[in-house]
């Protein structure tokens, strides 16, 4: 598996390089884990959500942070300094558990808990579909999307984020897991008490990436943002 660490320069290049990635590896085969952190607040929305339903649109605009919207599926979320992306590219065919997307769900995030549970000493559960807790606190939202022969499981890790902010930008979700408990953004949500280069390593470690790449599919990259991520056809209402 090929290791990135790599954070690109803008909003749009990051959510493009994700989807990047999987079509480099559909097309050429192989494996990746990529991480990656944004320098600057914006929020990013799943493929299927309302913009005006999930995004506090205004106060979004009185600060300029940019509303944008990934290729996967899952919920809305604040993305900035201290948010860690995580993005993994697998054979759908390496294992068995791959073949569907809660074989899938299940099959990596039962191995990234384990990873970050060891860092902490304590249990990290998994919660509703894709969720991440720790101590009765999300710190992990993840979400998938899948092409013929590999799938994209990208997910944020909180390690140090300014929490006060989602309450901010995002209204509570119109769709909640029954763990949540109707709980506010700030009863909710949780920072890991770990630092970003150990749990980089860890989950390196986790899925065995250790392979430095070659090259990078800057020019996918590239393609997906002119023709997808810099697009208000693409990132606006649905």
């Amino acid at each position: 598996m090929q290791l990135f660490d790599l954070t690109l320069p803008t909003p749009a290049e990051n959510l493009a390089g994700d989807e990047a990635l999987l079509n480099a590896c559909e097309t050429s085969g192989g494996a990746a884990l990529r991480f990656w952190e944004s320098p600057v607040p914006f929020v990013v929305v799943g493929y299927g959500n309302e913009v005006a339903r999930e995004v506090n649109v205004a106060a979004c605009a009185a600060s300029g942070v940019s509303v944008l919207r990934r290729c996967s599926g899952g919920g809305t979320v604040l993305q900035g300094p201290g948010c860690w992306n995580y993005a993994l590219v697998l054979d759908i065919a390496a294992d068995a558990a791959l073949a569907t997307v809660a074989g899938a769900n299940g099959f990596i995030l039962h191995r990234t808990a384990a990873a970050l549970a060891c860092l902490l000493g304590e249990p990290v559960e998994r919660c509703g579909d894709t969720d991440l807790v720790w101590r009765g606190r999300k710190f992990s939202g993840n979400a998938q999307r899948r092409r013929r022969t590999h799938l994209l499981f990208h997910g944020t890790l909180l390690l140090g984020f300014d929490l006060a902010l989602v309450a901010k930008y995002l209204p509570p979700p119109s769709r909640q897991p029954d763990y949540r408990q109707a709980r506010p953004h700030g009863e909710f949500i949780a920072n890991l008490p770990l630092t970003a280069s150990a749990v980089k390593r860890a989950l390196a470690e986790a899925w065995q990436a250790n392979v430095e790449p070659s090259t990078w599919p800057a020019a996918e990259t590239q393609r997906l943002v002119r023709e997808r991520y810099a697009l208000p056809e693409w990132n606006g209402n649905r």
